[in-house]
């Protein structure tokens, strides 16, 4: 059966769309981790499966590469957002994730806003496996930790460039105090509205960008003392700005692009 699909990229970090409104769902782990194989595959960071919803112009699910559902993920949030509106003729939409209802608009400059929802900062909803200020972590390095609807913990180091990610972040990703694994954020604070973000990602390496991690670690920077209401995050590969009062919701913004579309087969 061919599967069609789109994909696209979000400052290099790169999702697939597979529309199945007013279709069943076929996508399973098994056929993520095989779409997901960058040598035999398409290859990508998550998958978005788009699906009929009551309440909203669309419900998301979300998958890693190595076939682990998420919650949430805000390039391919923008993503299809930017696809429903263009197929709406709309400045605006509504999409429903795990997260809850969340508001997309146009922006300038091609850009697409998501509003990501607030973060969870107690220990439980992170979450941690014991009863812990968020703000500071008795780990090496003293990271902060909080929820964006996956698991996130921050480092701020003084030089990004002396950080090992790749040899650091896989022992981090599965710490006890993390039950349910946990992004990784390496962050360089340039200026009070300008980070450099270098990511570990829970079931997925090392990507050139992440929406979700941009926005804990933005989060997580403001709790500090770090960082002002609205923050510049310079990834591998692009950047993205991060909105943030101190409550309510994270307000995401950056460019997304198509990169290709087509079918996949064999499922």
């Amino acid at each position: 059966m061919p599967l069609p699909f789109v994909k696209m990229h979000a400052h290099g970090d790169d999702f697939i769309i597979i529309d199945r409104r007013g279709q069943h769902d076929p996508i399973t782990a098994q056929i993520v981790r095989q779409l997901g194989n960058r040598h035999t595959g398409i290859g990508f960071n998550q998958l978005a499966v788009v699906l009929d919803c009551e309440d909203a112009a669309a419900r998301i699910r979300f998958w890693n590469a190595d076939g682990t559902p998420l919650q949430t993920c805000g390039s391919a949030t923008r993503g299809v957002a930017d696809r429903l509106m263009h197929e709406a003729g709309a400045d605006s939409v509504v999409l429903r994730t795990a997260r809850g209802l969340l508001t997309c608009v146009r922006a300038p400059g091609r850009q697409v806003s998501v509003n990501m929802g607030e973060p969870s900062l107690d220990w439980a909803a992170v979450p941690l496996a014991e009863a812990l200020d968020t703000r500071t972590l008795p780990i090496e390095g003293d990271p902060a930790a909080c929820g964006m609807g996956n698991p996130h913990c921050t480092f701020f180091v003084e030089d990004i460039a002396a950080v090992d990610v790749a040899a650091l972040g896989p022992a981090l990703e599965v710490h006890p105090l993390f039950p349910a694994k946990t992004n990784v954020h390496f962050v360089q604070v340039l200026d009070r509205g300008h980070i450099r973000l270098r990511i570990w990602e829970r079931g997925g390496g090392v990507p050139l960008g992440s929406g979700s991690c941009c926005c804990a670690a933005v989060v997580n920077g403001i709790r500090r003392g770090l960082l002002d209401a609205t923050v510049r995050v310079q990834c591998d590969g692009g950047t993205v700005t991060v909105q943030w009062a101190g409550e309510g919701g994270v307000v995401l913004t950056g460019s997304v692009e198509p990169v290709m579309q087509g079918s996949a087969y064999g499922f």
